[in-house]
């Protein structure tokens, strides 16, 4: 299995969403990459575009064409299609800040909460597939060499045990810079927004969101909070 996950969040939001999408590397190899290789192609000549998130949002840079709303809806409507058919499994962590805020007098850092979420559910769904024993690699985007160093540690101690499950996590981790262009970190950052959206607007429209919640984690009931989206606190 392949994990890769992604970030948004801001001081301006109130949400930090943490978001890992888990690959069986033989679907990344046969499907992901030349599904998302052959969107670019189409779009935009070549592979070497990044699909970021907030730019395709604010149509900015090499997506400022979106502005065209006839060609916008093709784009996004093109994009759902490869969101929806490509096969990943989805497990999110969302941190309300402020509520964290005020419910804890000094609260550790949103993003190593996330992580610990995100890494003992998937841990979960590894054991479920019985691959829990193997080695498993999660990609991060690089935030820098300080920020790395800090998250690298704390993925270290979530792994060696200190974690809800009470077992030795078999994750590496490994940070990637966003220039690396790998289909896996855009797929988490595509699906960031719509699931902190959602969150905060339970009741506006939300395609982007429906689209993606069939790919959540769930129980044998088909609950997907607690098991593929935890919301905290």
């Amino acid at each position: 299995m392949l994990a890769i996950n992604g970030i948004t969040g801001g001081p301006r939001i109130p949400l930090f969403v943490l978001t890992f999408c888990l690959i069986a590397k033989a679907d990344y190899c046969s499907q992901v990459a030349p599904v998302v290789a052959g969107f670019k192609h189409r779009w935009f000549g070549h592979e070497a575009m990044i699909l970021h998130a907030h730019e395709i949002r604010k149509e900015k840079g090499d997506f400022r064409f979106l502005f065209d709303r006839a060609v916008r809806q093709q784009f996004m409507d093109e994009l759902s299609d490869v969101m929806a058919r490509l096969p990943y499994t989805l497990i999110a962590s969302a941190i309300d800040k402020p509520r964290l805020n005020r419910q804890h007098v000094d609260p550790d850092n949103p993003y190593a909460i996330a992580m610990q979420f995100c890494l003992e559910r998937a841990w979960l769904f590894l054991k479920e597939h019985g691959q829990s024993e193997r080695e498993t690699h999660v990609l991060v985007e690089s935030r820098g060499r300080k920020e790395d160093a800090d998250l690298e540690l704390v993925c270290r101690r979530i792994c060696d045990g200190a974690n809800a499950v009470g077992e030795r996590l078999p994750f590496e981790v490994v940070f990637v810079d966003k220039k690396q262009n790998l289909p896996g970190l855009q797929l988490a950052d595509l699906v960031c927004h719509p699931i902190g959206r959602h969150l905060l607007k339970t009741q506006q429209v939300n395609r982007a969101y429906d689209i993606i919640e069939k790919k959540f984690r769930r129980n044998r009931e088909g609950k997907i909070e607690g098991y593929g989206l935890k919301f905290f606190p």
